[in-house]
C-alpha cells in the first residue's frame, strides 16, 4: 500500500515535467508557425499586391523572394547572437522582430517599402529556423528528439496551411494588409512566454555555469532520468571542445567536416528538390494552365494541407523509422511525381478532363516530398553538430536552406517563362534524384542517439552510412 502511495506522487511528477517539455517545445514552435504562415500567406495575397500596385512577373518575384534575402541574413547572424544571449533570449528577440516586421509590411505605402519590410520579417524567419530547432534539440531527451524537433515542421505546416486557407476564404474580404497584420498576435504570445521557459543546459554548461544547467536540466527531465550521467557527459562534451575551434572555423575540421557535408547537403536539397517553389507559385502555375483563381487557390489549401500531415506524420515515425532510410524510401516518389507531371504539361493535359490528375500529381508530390526530406532537413541541422559549433552549423544550415530557396523562388517564374512548366517540372526531378544520391553516399543514420552520441562518432571517425 505504502508503495503505491509513493509511486503516484512520482508518478504525477513525471507527467508534470512531460507536459511542461511539450509546453514549451509547443509553445517555442509558434516560431515555426509564423515561418510558415509569413513566407505562405504570400502565395494568396500576391494576386492582391500585384493588382494593386500594378507589378509584372518580375516584381512580383522580388516581393515574394524578399523575405528569403531577410531569412539568409538572419540564419547567418542568429548563430552568432544565440551563443551570446543564449538560445531562449534568442527567440525572445525574434518573436520581437516577427512582430515589428508584419507591422511594417502591413503598413508599406510603397512596392519598395514592402519588399524592405519583407526583409526585416525573412530575419525572424530565418532566426528562428535557426535558433528553435537548436535550442528544442538541447532540452529535449535523446529518444524523442527527432519527435519534439519535427514539432518545429509540423508548426511551419500548419502556418501554411492557416495561410492558404485565409488566402482562399478570405481574399474577398480581407486586404493583403490584414492577410499579414494578423501575424502579430501568435508573435506576441511567443514572445510573452518566454521568459518561464529553461535555458539550454547545454549553453549554460558552455558558458561553465554548471548549476545552473543542472536546474535547467531538471525542469525538462523526470525524476527517474539519470540526470547526473546526462550532466556528465554534457560536461565531458564542452571541456573537450573548450580550446577547439570555433564558430565558422570549426565547421571545416576534419573531423566535423562529415557532419557538415551531410547537413549542408540535405538543407540544400530541402529547397532545390522544389517544395518552396510548389507553395509559392502553384496558384499563379495553375492559372497559367486554364484553372480560375478560385480553383487554383483551393488547390494550394490542398497542397499546404497534406505538407502539414505528411509532416505530422513524420512527426510520429521519424525516430522509428530513422532519419536516413524516411527520405531514401520517400524521395522516389517525388521523382516520379514530377516526372509525371512535365510530361503532362508537354502533352497539353494540364486542361480539360485529366487537370484534376495534375493537381493529383502535385498532391503526390507533396505527399512523398513532405513526407521525407523535409522532416529531416531543420533536424539534422540541430543535432549532427558537435557542441563548439552547433550554433555556427545551425546558421549555415538555416543560410544554406534559405539561400536555396532564395534561387529558387528568385528565378521560379523565370525558369518557367524559359523552359516551360514541363522543363520545370523535369528540372525539379532532376534535383531529387541527386537528392537521393547524395543522402545514400554522405548521410548517416543518428536516430536514438544523443547529442553527445553523435559528436562521439564524429570523433572517432564513425559518422558514416
Amino acid at each position: 500500500m505504502n508503495t503505491a502511495i509513493a509511486e503516484k506522487p512520482r508518478a504525477h511528477a513525471r507527467t508534470s515535467i512531460q507536459t511542461s517539455l511539450l509546453i514549451t517545445t509547443a509553445v517555442t514552435s509558434i516560431a515555426g508557425f509564423l515561418y510558415g504562415y509569413d513566407t505562405g500567406i504570400i502565395s494568396g495575397a500576391l494576386m492582391l499586391i500585384a493588382k494593386e500596385f500594378h507589378l509584372g512577373h518580375q516584381m512580383q518575384e522580388m516581393v515574394a523572394s524578399a523575405i528569403l534575402v531577410g531569412a539568409v541574413i538572419g540564419g547567418l547572424s542568429c548563430g552568432a547572437i544565440s551563443e551570446r544571449l543564449g538560445r531562449r533570449n534568442t527567440v525572445a528577440l525574434i518573436a520581437l522582430v516577427y512582430i515589428v516586421g508584419a507591422l511594417a509590411c502591413s503598413m508599406a505605402p510603397t512596392p519598395a517599402l514592402l519588399i524592405a519590410a519583407r526583409v526585416l520579417l525573412g530575419f525572424a524567419v530565418g532566426g528562428s529556423s535557426q535558433t528553435v530547432p537548436v535550442y528544442i534539440s538541447e532540452i529535449a531527451p535523446a529518444m524523442r528528439r527527432g519527435n519534439f524537433v519535427t514539432c518545429f515542421n509540423l508548426a511551419i505546416g500548419l502556418g501554411i496551411v492557416v495561410a492558404s486557407l485565409v488566402g482562399y476564404f478570405l481574399h474577398n474580404a480581407w486586404s493583403w494588409r490584414s492577410m499579414i497584420s494578423v501575424a502579430v498576435i501568435p508573435a506576441a504570445i511567443l514572445l510573452a512566454s518566454m521568459p518561464f521557459f529553461p535555458k539550454s543546459p547545454r549553453w549554460l554548461m558552455e558558458m561553465r555555469r554548471p548549476h545552473d544547467a543542472k536546474h535547467s536540466l531538471q525542469r525538462v527531465r523526470s525524476e527517474g532520468d539519470d540526470i547526473e550521467g546526462e550532466l556528465r557527459d554534457i560536461r565531458r562534451a564542452a571541456e573537450q571542445e573548450h580550446d577547439k575551434a570555433r564558430g565558422w572555423a570549426g565547421l571545416l575540421q576534419p573531423w566535423v567536416r562529415p557532419a557538415t557535408v551531410a547537413a549542408l547537403g540535405v538543407a540544400a536539397f530541402t529547397q532545390l528538390s522544389g517544395i518552396e517553389m510548389m507553395i509559392y507559385y502553384a496558384p499563379t502555375i495553375l492559372s497559367g494552365a486554364g484553372f480560375g483563381a478560385s480553383a487554383s487557390l483551393l488547390a494550394s489549401v490542398g497542397l499546404a494541407v497534406v505538407y502539414a500531415l505528411m509532416t505530422g506524420l513524420g512527426l510520429l515515425i521519424v525516430e522509428k523509422v530513422g532519419r536516413r532510410k524516411l527520405m531514401l524510401v520517400m524521395i522516389p516518389g517525388a521523382v516520379v511525381s514530377l516526372a509525371i507531371l512535365g510530361t503532362m504539361f508537354a502533352r497539353g493535359m494540364a486542361t480539360g478532363p485529366s487537370a484534376w490528375v495534375l493537381v493529383g500529381c502535385l498532391l503526390v508530390y507533396m505527399i512523398f516530398n513532405a513526407g521525407g526530406i523535409q522532416v529531416c532537413g531543420w533536424l539534422m541541422g540541430s543535432e549532427v553538430y558537435p557542441l563548439s559549433v552547433r550554433a555556427a552549423g545551425a546558421s549555415a544550415q538555416s543560410g544554406m536552406i534559405w539561400g536555396a530557396d532564395l534561387a529558387v523562388t528568385a528565378t521560379g517564374l523565370s525558369l518557367v517563362s524559359l523552359a516551360g512548366t514541363s522543363g520545370t517540372m523535369w528540372v525539379y526531378a532532376g534535383l531529387n534524384l541527386l537528392a537521393f544520391l547524395f543522402v545514400l553516399r554522405f548521410v548517416p543514420e543518428t536516430a536514438g542517439l544523443s547529442l553527445e552520441d553523435i559528436e562521439e562518432s564524429l570523433r572517432s571517425g564513425h559518422f558514416k552510412p
